[in-house]
């Protein structure tokens, strides 16, 4: 009788553990959907202005577009600022790291081919940041992507003035 009690015990535990288990997941997810999207509006409240300050006459932007890989997949951009000729694509991150560096400028490389209709733009590439580990904020310049800080209630360009950013 005593091994059955138990039985039941440890079965009801195992289904409350795997019932907490599957809640922490879910404000998990919320957290890090909702601090996704604070991030992204903090740098997309400046992004007009700073771009404009460093010569390109951006008009307006679009948040979270998605583009079609050659394999059928799909790729989020978190923040487009475009005037119909140039367009600055946008990576947001929490915390910046190398290799954060190295897959958007795949994406970049692939950009104009997921999303056709900027085939003819002027394509420049930024990632915005809240906090860099060691050598990734560095490898923005270096590789000629604009280098964003997000700083309190706004953000700001942390590239030297004279930066020439690449073109794709």
């Amino acid at each position: 009788m005593q091994i059955k009690a138990t039985d039941l015990q440890v079965k009801a535990t195992d289904l409350q553990v795997k019932e907490t288990s599957r809640e922490i997941a879910e404000l998990k997810a919320l957290f890090t959907s909702q601090w996704g999207k604070l991030m992204e509006s903090l740098v997309e409240g400046d992004l007009v202005n700073l771009l404009r300050a460093r010569g390109i006459a951006i008009t307006d932007t679009t948040t979270r577009l998605k583009g079609q890989r050659a394999d059928g997949g799909n790729d989020e951009f978190d923040i487009l600022a475009h005037n119909g000729e140039e367009l600055v694509v946008v990576e947001v991150k929490t915390t910046l790291r190398p290799k954060d560096v190295k897959a958007f400028l795949r994406k970049l490389d692939q950009f104009k081919q997921w999303l056709p209709r900027y085939a003819n733009n002027r394509i420049f590439g930024a990632m915005a940041w809240l906090s860099a580990d060691a050598g990734a904020e560095a490898m923005l310049a270096k590789r000629g992507l604009f280098s964003i800080r997000a700083t309190g209630d706004s953000a700001a360009i942390q590239n030297a003035r004279d930066f020439a950013p690449r073109a794709w």
